[in-house]
């Protein structure tokens, strides 16, 4: 996401949980040093008084991905313990564009609830779910159908993956 991002030009803040810090090291050959250096600030995750804290710090929206539940149940239910709940809760209040992108499974009737409660309030929830009908030749191919798909939310333009045409595959996929 990150990297996309910086592709297209596009400021980015962030902040990164410990779980987060360690899922980089165990899931990716990046890290976490690269992965800050993508962003133009990046927050510590304890630090309550960063400007992402406050609604009246300008952003078009958030984009907590991957989600873990407790984060998302933190933010269903309005417990700002950490920068990335109370930010995600500015944007709920300020009524910016919040898109949350769990990647649990199999989901307890405790996630879905607290997923419904996020929907119900208007928060976009895109779950880790790749589609298959752009034929994806890559797991760099099932990531970018998931970061275009967060993309699509902010009506942010890119090529990163087919797009359904109805008749068949239409548009530009860029390297895998």
């Amino acid at each position: 996401m990150l990297e996309i991002l910086q592709t297209l030009g596009i400021e980015s803040h962030l902040v990164i949980s410990g779980w987060g810090e360690r899922n980089i090291r165990i899931e990716t050959d990046k890290t976490v040093d690269y992965v800050k250096s993508i962003s133009k600030i990046c927050y510590d995750n304890d630090n309550m008084a960063a400007p992402i804290s406050s609604g009246s710090f300008k952003i078009d929206g958030m984009i907590i991905i991957p989600c873990s539940m407790k984060t998302l149940s933190s933010v269903a239910n309005g417990y700002d313990d950490n920068l990335i709940s109370r930010a995600a809760g500015v944007c709920i209040k300020e009524s910016r564009r919040l898109v949350v992108v769990p990647r649990e499974t199999p989901l307890s009737k405790i996630h879905l609830e607290n997923m419904i409660k996020l929907v119900n309030i208007g928060v976009i929830v895109l779950p880790a779910m790749p589609g298959f009908y752009h034929q994806p030749k890559s797991i760099n191919d099932l990531i970018n159908h998931i970061v275009g798909k967060v993309l699509d939310q902010f009506r942010i333009e890119h090529d990163i993956f087919w797009r359904w045409g109805g008749g068949g595959r239409v548009g530009k996929k860029s390297g895998s």
